[in-house]
């Protein structure tokens, strides 16, 4: 009986490996035969530099890079007046990538995406280490590029970017040179200024639906850029990296392009809002909050004739309506207030029970309108838990104004 082995050869099956072909060796990528750069030396060690350089009248989607405004607003937001003073060569935009997404100490930033304006358009640089070894080299030439600029921008840089960079600088034994510079980050402002439109506000989804730009299918998503680095670092194969540099080019873009777009909006709204008057509906609040009540009162006007969702109604309704009573414009409260309660806006028939009990001192009409409230409030569903407090207030004031209106009389 012929053996296992003569059977396994008799079906073509090699035993073992002497006919085997020999492995070959895993081949390396460096990075500059992936992308264009350059090495800079810093002290004893390197990094690599990836530059380009955008004309004057580039467009991301439909925006421009070099902010065309004078961003008072911005300035005003961010707490720092001497920020709209600025030459628009002081901004540096910035984009890390990093090792994780958790931070923490032993997070690092292996890739550096900053920009800056110049004279004639937009200079884009990326610092790279090939290895952790090389950030001391990283950090040197990053603080270097940055030197000229006095406010830094970024999307969620405050909570991570510049922590991160922060911590990595004082492991070297250095100080952050990012400890004197204002800083605009945009994340933040963009949550206010299109919250009520866009579900999403990543900067990804700001650069579609706001800038109207789109990245290629060199896209990648940010989750999966550590493991690529990781997976460079095992293997030596830059060319997984290629998407990962594109990836933060195009962030840095984005935020310039970002904050030419949102300084305009700011600075011109009804020149701006293309016809979204939900977002000038947000702008107009911004601007109430950092006091600039006549210009807020203007926009909300505007807003409430166009269509507008329910909830942003209401609340620019509202909001109007408090602006007038605050600056003792009556006639115009009591007209928003009037329309507000035929859409059975309870703050609205409160306002009208308080100006005729305390201002125009007709007990008589306020009372009118607080048994109309409390219909409102009775034709509700009992579940409503709101209607709880609402129907406490009426009640109370209904009682007050039953005994004033009783001692008129007698």
């Amino acid at each position: 009986m012929p053996t296992l082995n003569e059977r396994l050869k008799s079906l073509g099956v090699k035993i073992g490996t002497h006919d085997l072909p020999a492995p070959q060796p895993g081949r390396s990528f460096p990075v500059e035969d992936v992308v264009a750069g350059k090495f800079i030396q810093k002290g004893d060690s390197m990094t690599y530099l990836i530059e380009e350089y955008f004309p004057g009248d580039y467009l991301h989607g439909e925006i421009g890079l070099r902010i065309t405004t004078s961003p008072r607003m911005i300035a005003e937001w961010a707490g720092n007046p001497e920020i709209a003073d600025q030459d628009p060569e002081s901004f540096v935009f910035l984009d890390t990538e990093t090792s994780g997404l958790a931070g923490g100490t032993g997070t690092f930033a292996f890739l550096v995406g900053v920009g800056r304006y110049t004279l004639d358009g937009f200079h884009l640089a990326q610092f790279f280490m090939r290895d952790p070894l090389e950030e001391p080299a990283l950090l040197l030439a990053l603080e270097e590029f940055i030197s000229p600029g006095t406010t830094l921008v970024s999307f969620n840089g405050k909570a991570f970017d510049i922590p991160l960079l922060a911590t990595r600088y004082i492991q070297q034994g250095w100080k952050s040179p990012f400890k004197s510079m204002a800083h605009v980050d945009l994340l933040h402002l963009s949550r206010r200024l299109w919250r009520d439109r866009l579900p999403s506000r990543t900067l990804a989804n700001l650069e579609v639906q706001i800038l109207r730009a789109s990245r290629t299918d060199e896209e990648i998503p940010g989750w999966m850029i550590p493991q690529l680095y990781f997976d460079y670092l095992r293997g030596g194969d830059a060319r997984l990296l290629k998407r990962v540099f594109y990836h933060n080019a195009m962030d840095v873009v984005s935020l310039a392009a970002l904050l030419n777009h949102t300084s305009s909006f700011l600075e011109q709204p009804f020149d701006r809002h293309a016809g979204e008057y939900i977002d000038l509906a947000a702008v107009a609040r911004l601007l109430e909050d950092l006091g600039h009540a006549d210009l807020a009162c203007q926009l909300y006007g505007t807003c409430l004739q166009a269509e507008l969702p329910d909830n942003v109604y209401h609340d620019t309704i509202f909001r109007l309506s408090m602006l007038h009573k605050n600056q003792k414009d009556y006639k115009s409260a009591i007209a928003l207030w009037e329309q507000a309660a035929s859409r059975k806006r309870l703050f609205a028939f409160e306002e009208l029970a308080k100006y005729y009990e305390h201002v125009a001192q007709e007990p008589q009409t306020a009372l009118k309108w607080t048994l109309d409230a409390l219909e409102q409030i009775e034709s509700t569903s009992p579940a409503d838990s709101d209607m709880a407090a609402w129907r406490y207030e009426f009640q109370h004031r209904l009682q007050r104004l039953e005994r004033k209106i009783k001692s008129r009389i007698d």
